[in-house]
């Protein structure tokens, strides 16, 4: 039975009185699915070595893992709905936990379709955290400082991303590169051994994780939470049937869903082949040594995100976001068409302006509504990080048809929707576009 600790001030009260370890608990989620989503983007060189595939089948890790988020969310809100945030954040961790331990049989049995399964088993526990969490921290304080209070919050994600990429390069990262002459030239037994060493690479990080975060969801189990006012009277109302029909209805609130499913589309898209054009524009970079710029973009992103808290105070959010998406959509050109050196350093400068949007349009789609619309209006947001799973095959393909440097216009395509969301709001707002 969950307990909670009675406390009927204001949620922003209840925060502040709340005691710090379990603070320390739930900041830690945005850290988890930071290390996550992150790992991704080594699994899809790690994977595309160890199997052989094209780039739009080694795109499928994200496919597999954002359709999770996809299919997910929805059950997740209605299940936060009725059981509240703490039993969700445990339901997701466990999920979580079980999707990484997938990962010891198919690496034993090196079947690419068991991996698939287990990040679709991880995605899903995400769905649960990041529908939890992300309205939870805009009920925390004034509205008007909802977009930078959850830019400052999301600011530790960064640093469970460039954990995972850490973890990817230095323990998953064999150092080992055949080329498609080498690997022409071996005989069928000493190509599976090669394909069996590189798929059992993951095996020892990923029990580690999934173990690591199971034990966190028993942590968070028997710990105590203060509940806040605004809980008790969602959980004593009535449902209101009618929220997502008025959500779906909403052109204001489904254009949100549009620009964040073009944004994580683009954020993944561009993370996710980071690798690949360094070395496909750089020949004669290793992994491992390419894995550095997703870590550089990482650091990048972190700034971004403590910078744009920041500028929030002092401008409005869709303003700033109008500013970053337009440098991003000339950054995304310039690696489209100047490959090599420069192509990368824009990839890199690129992540410090994507670094507020994911928390800016989700903020700015459910600011003025109540907690049920709030939770609801998440599920939905939190489903369009389905993006990740459809622009990242479509960037794959583009790849393989036109090569990874003109592959980079489809996240710059991406850029230019999330710059006209960003411009509208504005305009609404009566800012001068």
């Amino acid at each position: 039975m969950q307990q909670h600790t009675p406390i009927t001030a204001t949620p922003t009260r209840a925060l502040a009185r709340a005691p710090l370890f379990p603070l320390v608990l739930i900041v830690s989620l945005f850290f988890l699915w930071g290390v996550a989503n992150n790992l991704n983007d080594v699994l899809v060189a790690q994977f595309k070595k160890a199997f052989t595939l094209s780039d739009f089948d080694a795109g499928l890790v994200q496919s597999a893992f954002y359709l999770g988020y996809f299919l997910v969310a929805l059950p997740a809100g209605m299940f936060m709905r009725r059981f509240g945030y703490k039993p969700a954040v445990v339901f997701g961790l466990l999920l979580y936990g079980a999707g990484a331990l997938l990962f010891w049989p198919a690496a034993a049995t090196a079947t690419y379709g068991t991996f698939l399964v287990g990040l679709f088993v991880i995605a899903a526990g995400l769905a649960f955290l990041e529908t939890s969490a992300n309205p939870y921290v805009t009920l925390l304080g004034p509205r008007e400082s909802a977009a930078s209070r959850l830019n400052l919050a999301q600011a530790f994600n960064p640093l469970g991303s460039i954990t995972g990429v850490l973890i990817g390069q230095h323990f998953i990262f064999s150092g080992v590169e055949r080329s498609p002459e080498q690997l022409a030239a071996m005989d069928a037994a000493a190509h599976l051994a090669y394909m069996k060493s590189e798929a059992a690479a993951v095996q020892m990080p990923y029990l580690v994780i999934g173990l690591g975060v199971i034990a966190w969801a028993a942590l968070i189990a028997i710990t105590r939470f203060p509940r806040t006012s605004v809980d008790a009277s969602e959980s004593a109302g009535p449902v209101d049937r009618g929220v997502l029909g008025r959500l779906l209805r909403d052109g204001r609130f489904m254009s949100a869903v549009v620009a964040q499913f073009f944004y994580v589309g683009a954020q993944v898209a561009v993370f996710s082949y980071m690798i690949r054009y360094a070395q496909a524009t750089m020949p004669g970079t290793m992994d491992k040594a390419a894995a550095n710029y997703i870590t550089a973009a990482l650091l990048c992103f972190m700034a971004g995100r403590f910078a744009g808290a920041a500028i929030m105070k002092y401008l409005r959010p869709a303003h700033v976001l109008r500013t970053f998406a337009l440098t991003n959509v000339v950054l995304a050109a310039v690696a489209a068409f100047v490959p090599g050196h420069v192509g990368i350093y824009a990839l890199v400068a690129s992540s410090f302006f994507m670094s507020i949007m994911y928390p800016t349009i989700f903020a700015l789609g459910v600011e003025g509504r109540g907690d049920t619309e709030r939770k609801f209006g998440a599920s939905l947001l939190v489903m369009a990080i389905v993006g990740g799973a459809v622009v990242t095959a479509v960037m794959g393909a583009t790849s393989d048809r036109l090569g990874i440097a003109h592959a980079m216009l489809v996240p710059m395509l991406c850029f230019v929707a999330i710059f006209l969301f960003a411009w509208r709001r504005t305009a609404a707002r009566g800012v001068v576009a």
